[in-house]
């Protein structure tokens, strides 16, 4: 976490959380505010370049939970536009699905054979993005963002992500005996990668909350040492708690904050490529195979359509399949 700013918010989200195919991805995206970061209307400032709901307005992206965005004719373009603009404001302009992995999860610490000799046969083929956004108005709207950034004295710092396939996934179900235990863990362990506990800078991070969970102290506990947690509050809607000059926030809806929006868009599209590059890879051995989003369902039906083959290619089920 860098910031010459008065403030810092941190947004933290998943995609994929419900299915069995396809990974879990949880991202963080991490904004620096001119004031207070519980006092900035990130959509007031912003609304220049951003809005909350769709409009055919194309000098604005909209920037909602994920769910809202990836929805309609043009469900999937309207949603890598806004991905893609936003990643492009913080420099980050990927032109495959591998390279927006990488940069997101692994920076430029891990080299490309190793990352390729990690992946799954079905993570191997690239997809070249944009997939359907226009890249010059991309481009234009990564740089109509920078400029609203820079006006209000706002900056969208990084995003940081988590992909967490089924492999790694069913691994840590084993260890920790629980799906919302899993998710809780990594999405805070992703923090501890953008955020320094002991810095004075006064920060926001808000995630959304998931199965019920009210109590989070645990967690944090893992990732800040001997510094002190407060429990401010704890219940159906919020759970929140203070360290040093950070409140951390797990609430239910935490995409009506901007930040949080954001995360939940990013951690979409690489999702939404990942099934892409999934459903290419099986329909090269079942050609007329349907495509599969992976929820429950469709995810039963595609693993029957795909049986004999996995059996062929002896393929282990815990690589393909989340349990849970």
């Amino acid at each position: 976490m860098r910031t010459n700013g008065c403030g810092c918010f941190i947004g933290l989200d998943e995609a994929g959380y419900g299915p069995n195919l396809g990974p879990l991805v949880i991202a963080t995206s991490v904004w620096e505010t001119p004031g207070s970061p519980d006092g900035c209307d990130f959509y007031s400032c912003l609304g220049q370049v951003i809005d909350l709901k769709a409009s055919s307005d194309s000098s604005r992206i909209q920037v909602a939970d994920s769910k809202q965005v990836n929805v309609g004719k043009n469900a999937f373009r309207n949603l890598e536009r806004s991905a893609l603009s936003l990643l492009r404001s913080t420099g980050i302009q990927p032109t495959t699905n591998h390279e927006l992995w990488r940069v997101l999860c692994l920076g430029d610490e891990t080299s490309a054979n190793d990352f390729e000799n990690s992946l799954a046969d079905w993570e191997r083929g690239s997809i070249t993005i944009p997939v359907e956004a226009d890249e010059d108005d991309i481009a234009e709207m990564a740089d109509r963002l920078s400029n609203c950034f820079a006006e209000q004295g706002i900056v969208c710092q990084e995003f940081v992500a988590q992909i967490v396939p089924a492999a790694r996934f069913n691994r840590l179900l084993d260890e920790h005996g629980s799906k919302g235990v899993v998710l809780s863990t990594l999405g805070v362990q992703l923090l501890q990668s953008v955020w320094d506990s002991e810095s004075i800078t006064p920060t926001v991070i808000v995630g959304d909350k998931h199965g019920g969970r009210n109590r989070y102290d645990g967690f944090i506990e893992g990732i800040v040492g001997d510094a002190m947690i407060f429990r401010i509050e704890e219940g159906r809607q919020m759970s929140r708690y203070r360290v040093g000059s950070t409140e951390l926030r797990f609430q239910v809806q935490g995409e009506r904050h901007l930040p949080v929006a954001a995360a939940s868009i990013v951690a979409k599209y690489f999702r939404e490529l990942a099934m892409m590059q999934f459903n290419e890879y099986w329909k090269t051995h079942v050609p007329e195979i349907r495509p599969t989003k992976g929820y429950p369902t469709d995810a039963r039906r595609f693993l029957k359509d795909i049986q004999p083959v996995l059996t062929e290619l002896e393929l282990n089920l815990d690589d393909l399949w989340r349990r849970r």
